[in-house]
């Protein structure tokens, strides 16, 4: 039987959250934004293995912080690169062989930034990659406007799924691996950086890249606002797990 492993990407910045380094460590609910995020992905029961990319310089830390708020969760870690894109590729390299022979046949990649996805949300990507080829969770977007060069607006109507409207997308996101990994040697080769997977992916491969429903409450935590919105949220549904769980 073939794997789905799930990559956690946490190489970034804290910039515009104004973290005083990688935004991933923050504390939300009594534990770190990282821990959140890898353990939703482990806790799949469509996954198999788990990664995390930790930034560079920054492997004791990574390893520290699952062993402390993540006893027993087996992940594996992968250096990150100089950008999301660079990134995903070291995670992509790392797994290389194991794809090549057949043995993963899916990999589905998450924010460490979006602590509040479920196990569910990873269990739908990776079942719609394994029959679709690419998955990529998404919203509707019923407030977004199209401005004409004259200034005139209009409402745009999106429908979901695979409607031809604008949708917000999410993380995580899915894809077959073989093409996956083909797609980011692609890019290594033409100087390409994706915003995100599904870009590259879209650029240099015939998937099939089929949107399902996110979730409201997965937001991406980028800003200060967001990390008290985060923190509440993460509280509320640890208050709801019944004791001894």
């Amino acid at each position: 039987m073939s794997a789905a492993v799930g990559v956690v990407l946490a190489a970034g910045m804290g910039t515009r959250v104004g973290a005083d380094g990688n935004k991933a460590y923050l504390p939300l609910a009594g534990r770190s934004m990282v821990s959140w995020s890898v353990a939703a992905v482990a806790a799949a029961p469509s996954i198999d293995r788990t990664v995390l990319v930790f930034r560079r310089g920054e492997r004791d830390v990574a390893e520290r912080t699952i062993a402390e708020e993540l006893p027993g969760t087996a992940v594996e870690f992968v250096e990150g690169g100089d950008s999301r894109h660079g990134s995903e590729s070291n995670a992509l390299r790392y797994l290389s062989g194991d794809i090549e022979a057949g043995a993963v046949d899916v990999v589905a990649v998450h924010d460490a930034a979006r602590p509040l996805a479920g196990a569910d949300l990873v269990d739908a990507a990776v079942t719609v990659a394994r029959r679709h080829g690419g998955a990529v969770p998404a919203l509707a977007a019923p407030d977004v406007l199209r401005v004409d060069p004259s200034g005139t607006a209009e409402y745009l109507a999106p429908q979901l799924p695979d409607g031809a409207g604008v949708v917000r997308v999410q993380t995580p996101q899915a894809f077959r691996a073989l093409p996956l990994l083909q797609a980011y040697r692609a890019a290594e080769r033409t100087g390409f950086e994706g915003t995100d997977t599904s870009s590259c992916v879209e650029r240099f491969t015939e998937l099939d890249i089929r949107t399902f429903p996110g979730a409201e409450h997965n937001l991406k935590v980028t800003f200060p606002a967001d990390l008290d919105i985060a923190d509440r949220l993460l509280r509320a549904r640890v208050r709801s797990v019944p004791r001894g769980r």
